[in-house]
């Protein structure tokens, strides 16, 4: 499937929807785009792993992460076809067992590539670069599918990591326009 493919199956299975929208980050939005129903959609979720690795198969990454929690099953994909290990940022610590942020085997200094599904303004993946920099992981590089354009790729410069995605906010308004799809839905 090609991007404009994706476009259009994202928005047949309402995981893009036009209206008035109130984002995590607080930013108001005419567009949301919620990816965790590609789960249902083994191909369409194999199709966008695949489009995210295209992207992003010329970084030279020893482990992948997955931002939690929608981005886990896109790592999981790349993970098992490219036989790339996977670590796991947690959301929080447990408080039994081993009480770890990150799950998963590693080394110090090993180059971890983070896969997330969109990027706002990129405070998921900032939170995941500081757990993964707590344990000795280096973070150059985060692949995405969408990035909506609104200080994601400048704040996480600020952080020493490069943002590369498959389109863009504008890119997926442009094509949903060229299929006929009006802002007012």
């Amino acid at each position: 499937m090609n991007k404009n493919t994706i476009i259009r199956q994202l928005y047949a299975i309402e995981a893009v929807k036009l209206g008035n929208f109130t984002l995590k980050s607080g930013l108001t939005s005419p567009i949301y785009i919620d990816l965790r129903p590609i789960i249902s959609y083994p191909a369409l979720l194999q199709a966008i792993s695949d489009l995210i690795w295209e992207k992003v198969k010329h970084i030279k990454a020893d482990l992948l992460c997955g931002v939690p929690y929608t981005a886990l099953p896109i790592a999981t994909c790349l993970s098992l076809k490219h036989d790339k290990p996977m670590v796991m940022a947690r959301k929080e610590a447990k408080n039994y067992g081993t009480k770890k942020l990150v799950e998963g085997h590693f080394k110090p200094d090993q180059n971890c590539l983070i896969i997330e599904d969109i990027v706002t303004t990129g405070a998921s993946i900032i939170e995941t670069i500081v757990k993964l920099k707590d344990v000795g992981l280096k973070t150059p590089y985060a692949g995405a599918l969408v990035d909506r354009q609104q200080g994601g790729t400048e704040n996480l410069a600020k952080e020493g990591c490069k943002l590369i995605t498959v389109f863009t906010l504008s890119e997926l308004l442009e094509e949903l326009k060229e299929c006929g799809f009006s802002m007012a839905g």
